[in-house]
């Protein structure tokens, strides 16, 4: 597997998922391909590399003219930072965008801003967006749907990650395109894993949108980090639930323990287990922004 390689879903009919190579790292980022009589893609990756998107769709037989939609999750730039390359792209593609991230992708500037103050040193991996016209944009609200002719998707609202996320119901397959609100799989470690970024995590908020994927029932989860979940969907569920608990009473133990929120962020991004998987860099850089994250919402509780 490399960036670049397009694979189908194999619990799905007419789904593909294409590795970004985001951040430069494989099994990391992946945006899929919905081949319906109106063709969809879920996500855009960063902007960077974003002619992997477009050649995933050629490999599907799918023109540039005959996108129809681009369904974001929601507008961290990991996962919208494509969306104008590739609207310009291909003319005919509606944006779908939670009606609340839909400014920021019409005018990215603020989004930019709070992006680099989040990923830290990883910005180097980024393009700049380029911005939206208003009229390629379909603002989504929870339970909205998105026709595809031979396919219906519906939106869910999950703010827990982002107060602009949605998650996609697939009702041809049964499957959910999860966004970031079933956490981070890794499929060479068989185990999902944590994503808590500042400034909007929201743990309470967080395991809701679990149970709300829960609720849905679907026979598959479709991950933008990374590729198709595991079968057993309910308890890849629960299990995230838990580390999300988990996650947050570790970083409040190593602050206690270590003396400062930084000394903590320093032992736990150099103690990370996914070097194997992403490279040092990208697996330190990951988890001190998770570790800022969650030091975010305990403030943020603190002062309610």
């Amino acid at each position: 597997m490399a960036p670049g390689d397009v694979f189908d879903v194999e619990q799905c009919s007419d789904i593909a998922y294409v590795d970004t190579g985001m951040y430069d790292t494989g099994e990391y980022g992946s945006v899929y391909v919905v081949d319906a009589d109106r063709p969809a893609i879920v996500d855009t990756g960063i902007g960077t590399n974003y002619e992997r998107i477009l050649g995933a769709l050629a490999e599907r037989g799918i023109a540039q003219d005959e996108l129809a939609a681009i369904l974001v999750t929601h507008v961290h730039l990991d996962h919208a930072g494509g969306a104008g390359y590739i609207a310009e792209a291909c003319p005919n593609a509606d944006v779908y965008v939670h009606e609340i991230g839909a400014p920021h992708l019409v005018d990215p500037e603020r989004l930019v801003e709070g992006t680099k103050k989040a990923v830290g040193d990883q910005w180097q991996h980024y393009v700049e967006p380029k911005p939206l016209p208003e009229d390629r944009i379909v603002e989504l609200e929870d339970g909205d749907e998105v026709d595809l002719g031979s396919r219906t998707l519906t939106a869910h609202h999950a703010p827990g990650h982002a107060p602009h996320q949605v998650v996609y119901e697939d009702h041809a397959d049964d499957a959910v395109f999860t966004a970031d609100a079933a956490g981070i799989w890794v499929p060479s470690q068989d185990r999902v894993r944590e994503t808590s970024p500042p400034p909007n995590f929201d743990l309470e908020q967080a395991v809701t949108d679990v149970e709300l994927i829960r609720r849905l029932d679907p026979d598959v989860l479709l991950y933008a980090h990374f590729g198709p979940g595991p079968d057993d969907v309910d308890a890849v569920l629960r299990q995230y639930e838990q580390v999300l608990r988990d996650w947050v009473e570790t970083v409040k133990h190593e602050v206690v323990e270590r003396g400062s929120e930084e000394a903590a962020i320093d032992h736990l991004s150099a103690t990370t287990d996914v070097e194997t998987v992403w490279g040092e860099q990208k697996a330190r850089e990951e988890t001190a922004m998770n570790v800022r994250g969650v030091l975010h919402y305990l403030k943020t509780r603190e002062n309610e």
